[in-house]
């Protein structure tokens, strides 16, 4: 039986959309500042209608749930919900965190990726994942949102630091882990296509959840002040 997982991404100052038909994926994708809200229709849009699909002919809907930019992930979740409900699909949702290490393993050819997005107030969005699996990745530790300096240094081996909290505050993590890390990749965002190849084996597993469960993960409790501070969809900051 063919199935198709749609799923979108716009935690950071990339915005993207993929299809994944049978693990045969096609992406939308755009490094756009600001613009999220006025693009990513059109690529669910545009993705749909060349692979001549339909909303409810979808198997499950999958976003990068967070962490990241208030207003992004609250993007992403808000249009995953108007979808799921309206074509009663189930929602895979996915780490940002690891969609970001995902695409710095096949980046790098490595299989330990440090994954950090900048977080405003002198801390980061930081998670340790190691890959177990093609398009499958497992967590080392929590996910956390802390300043450089009391970030946990992980076991022993060769990790590379990816996204855009090591172009931030390179200096400090490099302070921390510098025996660890062998390679970076600051200028690496999140991609649909990540979150999509790391949904299928969650929606495989039965993994889902309904359209009103589908909320963003921000690590921080303050996200009001995060709002207030962040006007538009792409502000690196956040919540």
């Amino acid at each position: 039986m063919t199935v198709r997982i749609l799923a979108i991404e716009t935690a950071t100052h990339a915005c993207s959309a993929a299809l994944s038909v049978d693990g045969a994926i096609a992406e939308r994708y755009a490094l756009a500042p600001r613009q999220h809200a006025a693009l990513i229709l059109p690529m669910i849009e545009s993705l749909l209608a060349e692979a001549e699909c339909t909303v409810t002919a979808l198997d499950a809907i999958a976003f990068g749930r967070g962490p990241g930019a208030f207003t992004g992930v609250r993007i992403a979740a808000s249009i995953v919900q108007g979808i799921a409900f309206a074509a009663d699909r189930p929602v895979v949702p996915v780490s940002t965190l690891a969609a970001l290490a995902l695409g710095g393993m096949r980046e790098s050819g490595r299989d330990q990726v440090l994954a950090a997005l900048d977080a405003r107030k002198d801390e980061v969005y930081w998670g340790a994942y190691r890959r177990v699996a093609d398009d499958r990745v497992d967590r080392q530790g929590e996910e956390v949102v802390a300043a450089p300096e009391q970030l946990a240094v992980p076991e022993a081996g060769d990790w590379v630091g990816v996204g855009s909290g090591w172009e931030a505050y390179g200096t400090a993590l490099m302070q921390r882990f510098d025996a660890r890390v062998v390679r970076l990749l600051p200028d690496l965002e999140p991609r649909a296509a990540d979150v999509v190849r790391l949904s299928a084996g969650e929606f495989a597993a039965g993994r889902v959840v309904s359209a009103a469960e589908a909320i963003p993960v921000y690590l921080r409790n303050n996200v009001a002040e995060v709002k207030r501070r962040i006007p538009s969809p792409s502000g690196r900051g956040s919540g």
